[in-house]
């Protein structure tokens, strides 16, 4: 799994983001910006050993990607949840389920979801409409 970025000068700093996450980071540097979007979700991913590595693009795009799926689209379902202002309770209505744990599960890493019900978890986590693409490369 992949997740998208962008990296901008803005100033004497260099910024990247990975708008999906709501992340931004900086750094004096293209290449030290690059490596504080890595730092950072390896921080808030937050497992034993996960690690991440940054493809540079060839302008001002990047991906990230780390070396447990299941961590990723982990913190990544927590993250949209937590944007959106979202309760467990909520987004596990949005799905039709009366329990929590339905989607919890998916949320702690205890499930790994195909790329359908990925799109579903995404839609009820934001709150809305979201389209997961597969990667082409």
């Amino acid at each position: 799994m992949r997740f998208e970025g962008k990296v901008s000068r803005h100033g004497r700093f260099w910024l990247a983001e990975i708008p999906l996450l709501d992340a931004i980071t900086q750094g004096r540097s293209r290449k030290e910006a690059l490596e504080m979007i890595g730092d950072w979700l390896e921080t808030m991913v937050n497992r034993q050993g996960f690690k991440t590595h940054v493809h540079p693009g060839r302008r001002d795009d990047f991906e990230v990607e780390g070396s447990d799926a299941a961590a990723m689209t982990a913190f990544m379902l927590r993250r949209l949840r937590e944007t959106s202002g979202s309760s467990l309770g909520e987004v596990a209505a949005r799905l039709g389920s009366t329990s929590r744990n339905a989607y919890a599960r998916y949320e702690r890493g205890d499930a790994v979801p195909t790329l359908e019900k990925l799109d579903e978890l995404v839609r009820a986590a934001r709150g809305g409409d979201f389209v997961i693409r597969e990667a082409t490369h």
